[in-house]
Parts: structure tokens; C-alpha cells; sequence
């Protein structure tokens, strides 16, 4: 048993019980649901690792926009979970539009247990990656924008800048900032009164 949590939303209940019946032993938690508008409260205690949504909610529209519409507001909130489309009415252009729009995957009624099972466990990895990949952008960035400030600064305006540091890491103590810049306790004394800090 993997230790994810599913969500599944589907309006027909016949395939909700099929779908926790199969899925039961394979996820942790399984949780269902066949109306889309409490997707939103269950976002919220952010635990859910994959949403399995139907695309269609109203039998008089078979076009998929709903789910399109849920996938839009699913992928808007914060740390959204991977999410995989599950409809009757296969369509190429419509899978491509869903994975365009931010979905993993997609799947079609009937399927196979062991096919839905592995679209699933997929998804998971590949959403954590994409992710893990966002972060270690952001962080890039942040630290690209933090040289590019740095480069900016005077030799002086470096120099206090790392004291500072230095002396904060060492919650103040002059004796051990002064060891570790490799200078007196009064030289270190002097420049902070230099700059115009109280310690």
C-alpha cells in the first residue's frame, strides 16, 4: 500500500464505490465524493496527493469544460495536488487540452485497474518533480538576484554587510565574530562603531 491520499469526484455512485473498492488497498486514504464544489474544502487541509476527476457533471453537456473548469481552480491553489481526468467520452484533442491545462493524465471509462493504478502513481511522481523542480527554480532565482545585489554594493557596503552577518550569527558575541573574521575584538569594535551599530 502506498501512503498517498486520493480524491475522487465523480457524479455517478456506481463507479465511486468501484473506484474506492479498487483503490482501497492500493491508497492510504481514499476519499469520495460526487459533487465537485466541495473540491475547495478539501484543498484546504493541503494532505491530498492526486485528484481523480471526472470530466462531466450535467448529462446534457458531454464536452468536458466542467472538468476543465474544476482542473483550472484545482491547479490555482496553493501546494495543488496532481490531478488525473477520468471521463466516458474519450477524446485526443480534449486529453491534450486537459495536460496543456496542468493535468497529468488522463484516462477513459471503462478502464483497466491496473492501467488507472499506475496513471495514478505516476502522476503523483511526476507532479512532486515538476514541484521539486519549481522550488529549485525559485531558488536560483532568489540567489541570482541576491549576487546581482551584491555586485551592486561598494567594497565598504560588502564589508559591513558581511561583519553584520557574521555578528549576528554569533548572536552578538564580539570575542567569537572577531576569531572567526580573523581580526582584534577593537578593530571589530571600531568598524561597528563605524558603521553606526549598537551591539
Amino acid at each position: 500500500m502506498n501512503p498517498y491520499k486520493i480524491l475522487i469526484i465523480d457524479d455517478n455512485l456506481s463507479v465511486l464505490r468501484t473506484l474506492k473498492l479498487v483503490l482501497n488497498g492500493v491508497f492510504k486514504t481514499v476519499v469520495t465524493t460526487p459533487n465537485p464544489k466541495v473540491i475547495p474544502i478539501h484543498l484546504q487541509a493541503g494532505d491530498i496527493d492526486v485528484i481523480l476527476l471526472d470530466m462531466n457533471f450535467d448529462a446534457r453537456k458531454l464536452d468536458g469544460e466542467e472538468g476543465l473548469y474544476w482542473l483550472n481552480r484545482i491547479n490555482e491553489s496553493p501546494n495543488a495536488p496532481a490531478v488525473v481526468l477520468i471521463t466516458a467520452f474519450g477524446d485526443i484533442d480534449l486529453a491534450v487540452k486537459c495536460v496543456q491545462q496542468g493535468a497529468e493524465d488522463f484516462i477513459t471509462k471503462p478502464w483497466d485497474n491496473q492501467v488507472l493504478i499506475q496513471k495514478l502513481e505516476c502522476a503523483i511522481e511526476k507532479h512532486r518533480a515538476k514541484q521539486r523542480t519549481a522550488s529549485l527554480a525559485a531558488q536560483a532565482a532568489e540567489l541570482h538576484d541576491k549576487i546581482e545585489a551584491d555586485q551592486q554594493l561598494s567594497l565598504e557596503d560588502m564589508e559591513r554587510k558581511h561583519i553584520l552577518e557574521v555578528v549576528n550569527q554569533e548572536n552578538g558575541n564580539l570575542v567569537k565574530a572577531a576569531e572567526r573574521l580573523d581580526i582584534s575584538r577593537q578593530t571589530l569594535y571600531n568598524k561597528l562603531k563605524k558603521f553606526g551599530t549598537i551591539v
